[in-house]
């Protein structure tokens, strides 16, 4: 009976010490798949959704017009996870571009890429798998803005690359940035009026004016690694230039409004837009690359300042196209 008793015994202890053992790797399986899901939430930039937010900004300004300020429940659901999915692809594609140069600058060194914490191999498989999302949202869209989504994915996959040969690749980023609008358009109502490529303008404009602040934080890493920006293009006239693509902004996002016939809610939103801008003058003036990036960072404001007053308009004024 003894016997039986120590074999039980020693039994129970090995199976205990099995199931510690278990449980030991399955926390550090749980810790290790954690820190990967991280490290893919990181890539797409999902812990700074600014950029979520400057994509999404100029697209809900077309859905909003060409919907006459009442969008359709699933259009508007389309849009809104369609920013959201293309801005990580294309900040999965962007790092996975530059995986060679961020670890050489101060403020991207620490990105999953650059690190090697997520491998090529694996952005490139994310970077698939998002686009495939996008695919899927798309094709619940009309035959034309199934046609304007195509050039809209070349464009996020070109942006990153046109830093190597473009001196403007703010530019690039306004087109990629700046399609939701005709697609919003054509969404909504099947063709892309003159004013849908009017506010594409605006888009575009804005777009250079905030990633040439952006690009102003990372200047001086720019010229040594031979990277193009328009912060470098504009060189000690940056400040004045910027000044001047604000007013065209505005300008531009005024005869948006003549053209569609608003009146004092957008012209109100329109002048908040342009207190956020020359905040961001002084933001610069010194060009400190902290005061830079909080100018860039304010972008985020113009825009949903931009939104308030086209919301406003149709609320309290439906008669606008």
């Amino acid at each position: 009976m003894a016997g039986q008793l120590a074999q039980l015994k020693h039994l129970f202890y090995r199976a205990a010490a099995r199931v510690r053992l278990a449980g030991r790797r399955a926390a550090a399986a749980v810790v290790l798949l954690a820190r990967q899901y991280s490290g893919y939430a990181r890539l797409m930039r999902l812990d700074r959704p600014i950029g979520i937010w400057l994509l999404l900004w100029p697209t809900l300004w077309a859905l909003w017009i060409a919907s006459g300020g009442r969008p359709q429940q699933h259009i508007f659901l389309v849009f809104l996870l369609g920013v959201v999915v293309m801005r990580s692809a294309g900040c999965v594609i962007n790092d996975f571009a530059d995986r060679k140069i961020d670890p050489q600058v101060r403020r991207t060194k620490d990105r999953p890429l650059a690190t090697g914490e997520v491998k090529p191999g694996e952005a490139l498989i994310l970077f698939a798998g998002l686009m495939l999302i996008a695919l899927g949202l798309v094709l619940t869209l009309n035959r034309l803005a199934q046609l304007l989504a195509v050039a809209g994915a070349a464009l996020a996959v070109i942006y990153p690359f046109s830093k190597r040969f473009f001196v403007a690749p703010q530019l690039v980023l306004g087109l990629a940035f700046g399609w939701g609008v005709p697609m919003a358009f054509a969404a909504a109502t099947g063709a892309v009026p003159q004013l849908g490529w009017l506010l594409l303008v605006a888009a575009i404009i804005w777009a250079t004016i905030y990633d040439t602040e952006y690009a102003m934080v990372d200047r001086e890493d720019d010229l040594k690694l031979g990277v193009r920006s328009t912060a470098i293009l504009f060189g000690d006239a940056d400040r004045l230039i910027l000044g001047v693509l604000k007013l065209m902004l505005l300008m531009t996002l005024y005869l948006v409004g003549d053209s569609a016939g608003f009146g004092y809610w957008y012209l109100a939103g329109l002048g908040a837009a342009g207190m956020f801008a020359l905040y961001q003058q002084y933001l610069i003036r010194d060009r400190d690359p902290q005061r830079c990036f909080q100018a860039f960072l304010n972008n985020n404001l113009l825009g949903m300042a931009v939104f308030i007053g086209i919301a406003l308009e149709y609320l309290f004024n439906p008669g606008p196209l």
